[in-house]
């Protein structure tokens, strides 16, 4: 594992007001892991720790962090959350997958349903897709006026500023997987009658904007990734290294947050349990 975690996060972040470029970006770099096994063990003691870390977060209860994790179809979304948060107590994490929205999240604004779910203080909130998806699909398959999706990068932004003044940590990761291996894995659920399930065949007709969707990343990355909520761009083709990448990161992040067990205005020393 790598012993320096301020080098990847410097690697993977897309620091504000430089663009991004995605094709310079490897989906199969290893970052700097080594052995796969190796890498996989210790990335199952980060997920402890991570654990050890949000108990403190949930005792203290003053601050949340929130996880975006934002990817193509089949990039990890769920493998990332069972491989890094897998061994996290139950009680301080909750995971919400935005799928598309009901009658009544649209008679709201896009954000309503998105404020409903940042975690609450104490806890760790993590978003399987999230309010990116108002400029990504909706800009790809032109769900939303242009005017409209300009509007909304701005208004992603002043929402999340809004969130970090409010004691909310927002870790933001774009899950970055190539169209080759994508096309394995979506064969692979086709070949699997277990995999099936997971199968839709708009899998397919998004896999046609391949080159939309690049492009949209690209303008989400470069329009939202601000001082107070920097995007990460993991390279998603190999698991191990995805997994390894986000969870040295979580820890990372946790670790500068620091939190503490609150202290309590009495002594311990004068009970005794009989």
């Amino acid at each position: 594992m790598l012993d320096q975690p301020q080098e990847l996060i410097e690697k993977l972040l897309v620091k504000p007001g430089t663009p991004v470029d995605l094709k310079q970006r490897d989906p199969r770099d290893k970052c700097g892991f080594g052995d796969d096994k190796e890498t996989k063990a210790a990335t199952e003691m980060l997920a402890r720790e991570i654990d050890a870390l949000q108990d403190r977060l949930y005792a203290e209860g003053q601050r949340a962090l929130l996880v975006v994790l934002q990817g193509t179809d089949t990039s990890g979304k769920d493998g990332t959350i069972r491989g890094v948060f897998n061994a996290t107590g139950p009680l301080g994490v909750s995971v919400t997958a935005f799928r598309p929205p009901s009658e009544i999240e649209r008679a709201h604004d896009y954000l309503w349903r998105v404020h409903a779910a940042v975690p609450r203080r104490g806890t760790i909130g993590i978003f399987n897709r999230s309010h990116y998806e108002e400029v990504l699909i909706a800009r790809v398959r032109g769900f939303a006026p242009k005017e409209t999706i300009e509007q909304r990068y701005d208004q992603i932004n002043n929402f999340e500023k809004m969130l970090v003044e409010n004691g909310t940590v927002i870790l933001k990761f774009m899950l970055h997987i190539s169209k080759k291996e994508q096309a394995e894995r979506l064969q692979e659920r086709l070949d699997n009658p277990k995999k099936h399930w997971k199968f839709s065949p708009g899998d397919l007709d998004d896999r046609e904007h391949w080159d939309d969707f690049q492009d949209a990343y690209e303008t989400m990355l470069n329009r939202c990734s601000t001082p107070w909520a920097p995007w990460h761009v993991v390279p998603a083709d190999r698991k191990w290294v995805r997994n390894a990448a986000i969870a040295t990161i979580v820890k990372a992040t946790l670790e500068g947050m620091n939190p503490q067990y609150p202290t309590v205005s009495w002594n311990p020393s004068d009970f005794t349990v009989t």
